[in-house]
């Protein structure tokens, strides 16, 4: 039996009243930060790179995969699935060996101060809430379990045969433990691709993991201010066949979260979205516009098993079995959470050069220097923080520590330390990488939980977000992007300076 962490509401009330035209600037904060990660082990094969592998392997490759596929406790016990929740500090992976998924965390809880890790059952329920066209359907006698177990409230049922014609039709299948589909997601359109059951099932995951980070940030933040604007930073194209990426999964997400008070729109960039949406988010506060814009994004399901050739070869379990989803909560000062410089925030220019030396000096030096800051003076710096267990047996590196690498380096290149000093420069102000494999989920993002606790309670006083994006995978230009953020502890320049620190935030 498992119980839904969430239930669903009808509304979520709050005070205050429309937007905050005319309240004058302000600084900028990020108050709190709740990711959640969905175990789907049954929706795998909907990967885009299982799907198009596993038939042309058969039943042999098939049968594979299906036994590497881990259980929900030990994607719990995972370490870098702790981290990710905010259970476990990043530097604690340096004391664990290699790979991760061989040592698990004893007693691991599903639930930590930066998020949940919910199962398979509870994604279901979710996804059948997401379903606003009718479009999924589960088996009656899984329907009646899943209601069981989620306490959801009743499921959207068909008969065994009913289902069977759906997928007969180019339904998408859903699986839970075994071969046997326990459901379907029907076409939207019989000649719509924008709406084809394929596409609506990677639209569905991500509304659903993005409201279910939504809706804890919304019952476990405490702020008087009502949520008055939302923006989207997935990655999925919400559309039809004339507007295939029109999009607004944003405004959709906080329907089904229960919020009934903020409108919204998506922000497109590939990976470093998040940070774009953190950008536009933090100028609406800082204009007094809005009081309160949360980033909100679900997860990937085309990368699902994006890496699971290599996984297979170097015997490891397939590592790439979660949806993740983030809500990212800034608001206007409120003395104790950490703000948002939004007068350091650097983004990659049209004229750049795309180098990793380059883009990391667009994003870190050039910043840091205007406002007389050493690259040393940051604390942490958070970049693309992919999981090494997972790209390391499909050949594509420790990406983190290749961008420590870079930064080392150029504060080595500016004199602040010795070359032979680069790697405890490294060390220090890097950290492993642990996210899963969700593009814009592990730009940077993956931190926000650990630096709002470092810079509240505990010793950090600044932190760097470092995003970049592949804007060269949609064949319309050969540029890549990026941008970064400086987040700072709310009190340092008030003590650095030995006064208040007036004006706005800019």
């Amino acid at each position: 039996m498992t119980t839904d962490p969430f239930p669903p509401a009808e509304t979520y009330t709050v005070t205050g009243t429309g937007p905050a035209a005319g309240r004058g600037p302000a600084r900028v904060v990020i108050r709190g930060v709740r990711f959640i990660l969905a175990h789907v082990p049954g929706l795998v094969a909907a990967g885009s790179k299982p799907r198009r592998e596993l038939p042309a392997g058969g039943a042999a490759l098939r049968a594979e995969l299906r036994s590497r596929l881990r259980s929900f406790a030990l994607a719990v016990a995972y370490p870098p699935h702790q981290v990710m929740i905010g259970s476990l500090a990043p530097e604690a992976l340096r004391e664990i060996a290699r790979p991760w998924h061989r040592h698990p965390i004893a007693g691991a809880r599903p639930r930590g101060p930066g998020g949940a890790i919910v199962d398979q059952m509870t994604f279901y329920a979710w996804l059948a809430r997401a379903d606003a066209a009718n479009l999924v359907r589960f088996t009656e006698d899984f329907a009646a379990r899943l209601a069981d177990a989620t306490g959801a409230g009743p499921i959207p049922a068909a008969s065994a045969q009913q289902i069977a014609r759906t997928l007969e039709d180019r339904g998408e299948p859903l699986f839970h433990e075994d071969e046997r589909p326990v459901g379907a997601v029907a076409a939207g359109h019989e000649q719509d691709e924008a709406l084809s059951a394929t596409v609506l099932l990677e639209n569905l995951a991500a509304k659903a993991t993005g409201a279910l980070a939504l809706r804890r940030l919304l019952d476990e933040v405490d702020d008087p201010d009502p949520v008055e604007y939302l923006l989207g930073c997935g990655e999925e194209a919400v559309g039809d066949r004339y507007q295939r990426g029109g999009g607004n999964l944003a405004k959709a997400i906080g329907e089904l979260a229960g919020v009934r008070t903020a409108g919204g729109a998506d922000v497109k960039a590939f990976c470093a979205a998040p940070l774009h949406g953190l950008l536009m988010a933090g100028a609406l506060v800082a204009s007094g516009r809005y009081r309160r814009v949360v980033v909100v994004a679900g997860g990937s399901l085309a990368k699902l098993g994006m890496k699971f050739r290599g996984h297979l070869a170097a015997g490891y379990p397939v590592l790439e079995d979660v949806l993740a989803g983030v809500a990212i909560d800034v608001g206007r000062d409120d003395g104790h959470s950490p703000i948002l410089r939004l007068d350091a925030a650097a983004v990659h220019r049209v004229g750049d050069g795309t180098a990793p030396h380059q883009m990391a000096r667009v994003l870190t030096v050039e910043p840091l220097r205007a406002l007389g800051l050493r690259l040393s003076d940051i604390d942490r710096y958070a970049v693309e923080l992919h999981n090494p267990d997972i790209t390391e047996p499909a050949g594509s590196g420790n990406v983190p520590a290749a961008n420590y690498q870079v930064i080392a380096a150029l504060a080595a290149q500016a004199g602040e330390i010795a070359r032979s000093e680069m790697p405890a420069f490294a060390e220090a102000h890097g950290m492993p990488g642990y996210s899963p494999t969700q593009g814009h989920i592990a730009s940077a993002i993956p931190y926000l939980p650990h630096a709002v606790a470092g810079l509240t309670d505990g010793a950090l006083r600044r932190v760097q977000l470092v995003a970049k994006g592949s804007l060269f995978l949609g064949r319309m230009t050969a540029m890549g992007d990026g941008i970064s953020m400086l987040m700072e502890r709310n009190t340092l320049r008030t003590a650095e300076r030995g006064g208040p620190d007036g004006g706005a935030q800019g």
